[in-house]
């Protein structure tokens, strides 16, 4: 039975968006894991996994949206470190101003004026969790970016293949080496 085109849409959909969506809920929910244990002494939770889990999904179709940029390929052609870089930048910096944006709005809902903005900004924003958190997105990303990139070279799902599939045993190609220590009567 053909599928129809709705859910053939469906599942190209599922299958673009399911890599970076598991990538990034294990890799958030890793760093939530990793601020509540720091943070367990003094009884302080930022961030819950769901939380985390569901940031990974928007950043999951996020990816996908740039990935269709015109703008974003344009070192597919050049060596595959300009190629990383570049796309891991774009992805940290949009990553950045959502979050440095989410803040801002946080804070204007919570009764905050515009005005108020510069006040808030360097008194009472967070800086140093902020960039912690920053720092990790990126490297988040590199690795994301990198894999996603050396899997295209590779011819897509190779490299999935080479990770998961069951190894061939070796080939007679090569003989081992006797042993050509004497043995002790």
């Amino acid at each position: 039975m053909p599928k129809s085109g709705l859910s053939a849409f469906l599942v190209k959909e599922l299958k673009e968006v399911l890599p970076p969506t598991v990538f990034f809920a294990v890799s958030f929910n890793l760093l939530v894991l990793t601020i509540d244990l720091i943070l367990a002494d003094y009884a302080r939770s930022f961030v819950s996994f769901l939380v985390a889990t569901t940031t990974a999904l928007v950043v999951g179709k996020a990816v996908l949206v740039a990935d269709a940029l015109p703008f974003l390929r344009r070192f597919d052609n050049s060596p595959m470190i300009q190629s990383v870089l570049f796309k891991t930048f774009v992805y940290w910096a949009v990553v950045f101003l959502v979050r440095f944006l989410e803040k801002l709005v946080e804070y204007l809902v919570h009764g905050g004026t515009l005005s108020g903005i510069p006040e808030y900004v360097t008194a009472h924003f967070t800086w140093h969790r902020f960039a912690a958190i920053q720092i990790w997105i990126f490297v988040l990303f590199l690795i994301y970016t990198s894999i996603v990139e050396l899997n295209a070279a590779l011819g897509g799902g190779r490299l999935g293949k080479i990770f998961f599939a069951r190894r061939l045993p070796q080939s007679n190609l090569t003989a081992p080496v006797a042993d050509t220590r004497t043995r002790r009567a």
